[in-house]
């Protein structure tokens, strides 16, 4: 028989500390799974008979309450009514508020002793209070995963909120392979969002654009500091001049030199901003390469598939500042295994193109 599950909880209202022991549901049981389990140990009774016959009777019992009845159960509970406020005077009329009128359910004590003496405990682990960052978006071009210099990040969670005079709280923003700043403008900081005008320390290559997010708190003035990490990398926008091998490498983590390079493009104007994507086929090991617009699920240019090292030309989407994209990968093996170590199969870069002399 599964056991009841519960874990200690501190409780930081006592001096000295000391725990609640807190009851952890295993699962959430409704008419379905009750008519499925009787059904099962009466087989007479269908689950559609017994469904019914206990709705049925959950309106017996509201019916009853409302005529002021008193429902009881003998070994099972006990419905009845009850009343929440006062009155200044006796000859005072029942107050309107919504919650005056309660239902109170209680168990019978032959329940709850047969309980008591049946029960098997689980004790699970004790779960810390932390800072959950569930998503992060780029308010100026509305996407996810992006760190944009001219734009806002949106943090969006729980148990996000810190003090911004604690000198340990806060939000840490590092390059995967240097640089590290800790964040000193924010629009916004409650416990569901948190805004950040982002300071993006530099790192040792224009095309090293990938970085983790780390915020800390206290939940109490004398807390031990807890922290989390956003389980995305973010990415910065890419300034690339196809050609020029100092500032033409693209989708790339930490590595020293670029996986991809853009050897040319044609695009209408001085410079141009689009995204190219590459996903990767677990199955056959090939990686998809596409350019996209900058709209959530927008519009995406034809795809060409490659399976190792070599140039690739990529065409744009309908409406496109960018008619062409070429392409050469140089780390084919390197970028599978970005792909598939951190970027769960899918990698996307925005470029901002300008035309080489």
């Amino acid at each position: 028989m599964a056991g009841i599950q519960w874990r200690p909880e501190v409780n930081a209202l006592t001096t000295p500390k000391s725990c609640r022991i807190h009851y952890v549901p295993r699962n959430v049981i409704g008419y379905d799974e009750l008519a499925a389990q009787i059904s099962a140990a009466n087989p007479n009774y269908s689950e559609a008979l017994v469904r019914s016959v206990m709705e049925a009777m959950t309106e017996a019992i509201k019916a009853n309450l409302l005529q002021g009845n008193q429902v009881t159960l003998n070994n099972g509970f006990t419905y009845r009514i009850a009343f929440t406020g006062k009155l200044a005077q006796p000859t005072d009329q029942l107050p309107t508020d919504e919650d005056l009128l309660q239902v109170r359910i209680y168990a019978s004590q032959p329940f709850v002793l047969d309980i008591r003496q049946q029960a098997q405990y689980e004790r699970l682990p004790m779960a810390q209070k932390v800072p959950v960052i569930s998503a992060a978006e780029d308010t100026g071009t509305g996407l996810n995963n992006v760190l944009n210099p001219d734009g806002v990040l949106r943090l969006s969670g729980n148990n996000l909120s810190f003090d911004t005079a604690d000198s340990e709280s806060g939000c840490v923003i590092e390059g995967t392979r240097s640089g590290r700043t800790k964040q000193s403008q924010f629009g916004m900081i409650s416990n569901a969002a948190v805004l950040i005008v982002p300071n993006i320390p530099a790192q040792s290559n224009p095309w090293n654009n990938e970085y983790t997010l780390t915020l800390s708190t206290r939940y109490t003035e004398r807390g031990s500091l807890r922290s989390s990490v956003f389980s995305e990398r973010l990415r910065t926008p890419l300034a690339v001049v196809p050609g020029n091998s100092a500032s033409n490498g693209i989708l790339t983590g930490r590595a020293n030199n670029p996986h991809v390079r853009v050897s040319a493009a044609s695009i209408s104007g001085s410079t141009a901003r689009t995204r190219i994507q590459v996903i990767l086929n677990r199955q056959s090991g090939s990686l998809s390469f596409s350019l996209l617009d900058m709209e959530k699920n927008g519009k995406v240019g034809t795809a060409v598939t490659m399976t190792g090292n070599g140039a690739c030309a990529l065409t744009g989407y309908s409406g496109s500042p960018v008619s062409s994209v070429n392409i050469m990968i140089e780390n084919f093996q390197g970028l599978s295994d970005l792909l598939l170590n951190d970027y769960s199969d899918r990698l996307v870069d925005i470029l901002d193109i300008t035309p080489g002399s």
